[in-house]
């Protein structure tokens, strides 16, 4: 499989670099770049008095449309100059609340999402719910881009992050394209778990299966020492040079406050190099 078409999703000036990096990634690919360019209405008023609310709610709505015609055009602009690139540019206004349904709908029908890190100064205020959207309502694997944009092409040495769940597996499968086309893969397993299924063979059965595709996999079976996983990860990544982590994207209910579990929003906020999440 490969990733035939590639999505990414605008909803701030400031996450124009993610499209260079979309459409360079589609490119490699020879895939068909989609942009989704959004106006945010982040009005949702849980009570309002007679007379005023429509105004209000006018107002914003055409603030957001205007919003999402000013992304387009800059998204037009970037790409006219691409000759090498298949693309296409469609632009929308959500609430917010809306915004899970619309993108998932885009990602669904997607074969990766590419997407800025959703935390940070350069971070679009609706860019969590964006990456979540695309995860969750979607079903898609989504690259979250760091400060070092995208890996190497091919990429060099991967680093899969394994814990013997149905997440990190998803997250494996669907970055089959890369890991067969990357020098090495080291699948890491931190503090694996004595009663797990895998036992004293950690990684052996995911390794197998990778190296009947053609995958140069290699297991690391590592006892953790720094605070948090994703900081062991970024450091193991560090030390071997990986140029990309997969892994599995976990999340909690959408009671929650937040959907993204501790262990992705941790890596999300401090990943040093591209990661490919999906579950």
């Amino acid at each position: 499989m490969a990733y035939k078409t590639i999505l990414t999703v605008l909803t701030d000036s400031r996450e124009l670099p993610q499209l260079d990096a979309a459409a360079d990634l589609a490119t490699r690919e020879d895939g068909h770049l989609e942009v989704l360019c959004l106006g945010i209405n982040p009005a949702e008023a849980g009570y309002f008095f007679p007379g005023g609310a429509p105004y209000a709610f006018q107002e914003t709505i055409a603030q957001a449309i205007e919003d999402a015609e000013v992304l387009e055009k800059a998204a037009r602009a970037r790409l006219a100059t691409r000759t090498d690139l298949r693309w296409s540019v469609d632009s929308a206004a959500a609430q917010t609340g809306g915004l899970a349904s619309l993108v998932g709908m885009r990602a669904r029908f997607s074969d990766l999402t590419v997407l800025s890190r959703p935390y940070g100064p350069e971070a679009g205020a609706a860019a969590e719910a964006v990456t979540e959207a695309a995860l969750f309502e979607g079903g898609c694997p989504v690259m979250i881009l760091a400060d070092a944009g995208l890996p190497a092409n091919p990429p060099r040495r991967v680093l899969v992050a394994w814990n013997q769940s149905l997440e990190a597996l998803a997250a494996v499968r669907r970055a089959l394209p890369l890991l067969k086309a990357a020098e090495s893969v080291e699948i890491t397993v931190i503090d694996p778990r004595r009663a797990g299924a895998e036992r004293s063979d950690p990684g052996g059965a995911l390794a197998q299966m990778l190296i009947r595709h053609g995958v140069k996999a290699e297991i690391a079976v590592l006892a953790r020492t720094a605070p948090t996983i994703s900081d062991e990860l970024n450091r193991r990544a560090t030390e071997i040079g990986a140029d990309l982590i997969v892994m599995g994207a976990y999340g909690h209910s959408r009671f929650r406050e937040a959907i993204l579990g501790g262990a992705t929003r941790n890596m999300l906020e401090k990943a040093k190099v591209p990661v490919l999440m999906a579950r």
